[in-house]
């Protein structure tokens, strides 16, 4: 069985943000002074995290997130950052570069309702998802090369760490490697064979988290209400999933939830971070 940590955090802000205008895939707008802060402040929250992977949306705005949180690990700094286009924001055809208002104004005159509702051009809730499975298949069978390779080495050395270099400080729990991947003989901790990081969108993310939930079965925190759960994360907000595999079937791993869209690592930034949550 392989077991894999999987962080995802949402890119920092920039202007469109700010002013509550759509971004989509078609406007690569940069970070604003605000969102480098709140990837400085991501960076210093997952400091102590050692990343295995890390993947990023090849638009502007997830690049240079990744690329900040990265400038403050203390282990990962020269560990390249892989740009995927299958994480890049869900398509909003014509009602990119406009404001919020004139999506629900399309919505609202389609009879739908503005989070489903698909503006020409533009993706269907869908199709986010489809690209969210197929990269997040592409992890599992990550994960699961990792553990046959740290395996390998192993047997080949006796006196090898193996996957214990994967072993961490993570900000969400108050031990070395994780909680929720101890195995049932005796509880003894089962340590990551691969540790990713994936910097992505306030609305795919939404729709990855969904197929998690929907689809794969993932446990949630009991302390998380149905509002969280469906709400976009704020900027560089954080959220943390194990992931054990069956090695014969990967396609149905056992997910949970550590923590969704956490947010701790804004208090310090300035109060108006907090607030935006426009794609």
């Amino acid at each position: 069985m392989a077991c894999f940590g999987l962080t995802i955090v949402r890119h920092g802000e920039t202007r469109y943000n700010k002013d509550k205008i759509l971004q989509g895939q078609g406007v690569d707008e940069p970070l604003s002074d605000t969102g480098f802060r709140q990837a400085d402040a991501a960076g210093v929250f997952l400091r102590n995290v050692k990343f295995t992977h890390i993947f990023s949306s090849d638009l502007l705005r997830a690049k240079q997130t990744a690329a900040t949180i990265i400038g403050k690990n203390k282990f990962c700094k020269d560990l390249e950052i892989k740009y995927d286009a299958r994480l890049r924001e869900r398509k909003y055809g014509v009602a990119e570069g406009r404001p919020l208002t004139d999506l629900k104004a399309m919505a609202k005159a389609a009879g739908e309702q503005c989070p489903s509702f698909t503006p020409s051009g533009g993706e269907t809730l869908n199709e986010v998802r489809g690209r969210a499975r197929d990269f997040f298949e592409f992890l599992c069978q990550l994960a699961v090369e990792a553990g046959q390779k740290e395996q390998k080495m192993h047997n080949a050395a006796s006196n090898s760490l193996g996957t214990s270099e994967v072993q961490s400080i993570f900000p969400w729990t108050n031990h070395g490697s994780e909680a929720e991947l101890s195995s049932d003989n005796g509880g003894a901790s089962k340590l990551l064979d691969a540790n990713i990081l994936v910097v992505s969108h306030g609305a795919y993310m939404r729709n990855w988290i969904g197929y998690f939930v929907s689809d794969l079965n993932c446990t949630l925190p009991a302390t998380l209400t149905k509002s969280q759960l469906s709400s976009v994360s704020p900027n560089t907000g954080v959220s943390h999933f194990t992931i054990k595999l069956d090695n014969e079937n990967i396609l149905k791993p056992e997910i949970n939830c550590v923590c969704l869209n956490q947010d701790s690592h804004l208090v310090d930034v300035s109060a108006e971070c907090v607030a935006p949550k426009v794609f």
